[in-house]
């Protein structure tokens, strides 16, 4: 597990917590792990009066760390346990990968831009974290060495689900990926059942391209911010 984080920004955290709170996050468990998580050690340093915020902020690289709300939304969904072994596609600031590490078991976390990867490997090392795993590349075909997994949370829009992520999730588990088009997607649940995938709407939602061999290719991604 990472470890809590104390001191620095405590009231700000407690802020954005409550700020969380009042727009409906209930689960105890993630509004826990925001207060534990210091957003502003994946920020730049001209920003970090901005960090807890609930607004998304620039990162860099043309980038973007996302609204705490669109996380918080994303990790109540999953109704995490506590257990799980979970994979996430798109590390971005690495800031949501410690935000699982408080809520899970073992984070499995892939970041195809190699600035990003490295910037969010230092952050994600300055939180003590040590159930976190980091692999720069295809965030579309998974990371099979360690499948199955209990959820994938893709932080990216794709034209579909990726089979390679469907055939990566144990009985059961829970896929969370926003489906559509470059300007707007539904946010999708698919859950495998009996080797059956279950799909159910959540609600409309606006992601940059998922880029890969499963995904949008670059030579059509728009030119957007991503965010995590």
């Amino acid at each position: 597990m990472a470890r809590p984080v104390t001191g620095e920004f405590r009231g700000a955290r407690e802020r954005l917590v409550e700020t969380l709170r009042q727009r409906g996050i209930r689960d105890l468990a993630v509004l826990r792990a925001f207060e534990q998580t210091p957003r502003h050690v994946f920020v730049p340093s001209g920003i970090r009066h901005r960090a807890y915020e609930d607004a998304a902020l620039p990162i860099g690289n043309g980038q973007t760390i996302s609204q705490p709300y669109v996380h918080a939304r994303y990790l109540e969904i999953l109704e995490l346990t506590g257990r799980e072994r979970v994979l996430e596609i798109g590390t971005g600031s690495g800031y949501q990968t410690v935000l699982l590490a408080h809520l899970v078991a073992q984070v499995f976390s892939i970041e195809r831009i190699p600035t990003l990867f490295q910037q969010a490997r230092e952050a994600i090392a300055g939180c003590d974290v040590r159930n976190v795993a980091m692999l720069m590349g295809d965030g579309t075909v998974g990371w099979r060495e360690y499948a199955p997994y209990d959820a994938i949370l893709v932080s990216a829009g794709a034209p579909s689900v990726p089979q390679p992520l469907v055939d990566q999730l144990s009985e059961n588990g829970k896929l969370l990926i926003p489906i559509g088009g470059a300007e707007e997607q539904r946010l999708v649940i698919a859950q495998k059942r009996s080797e059956r995938v279950e799909l159910q709407d959540v609600e409309a939602v606006r992601f940059v391209p998922l880029v890969g061999s499963h995904g949008w290719t670059p030579l059509s991604e728009p030119r957007r911010h991503r965010g995590a």
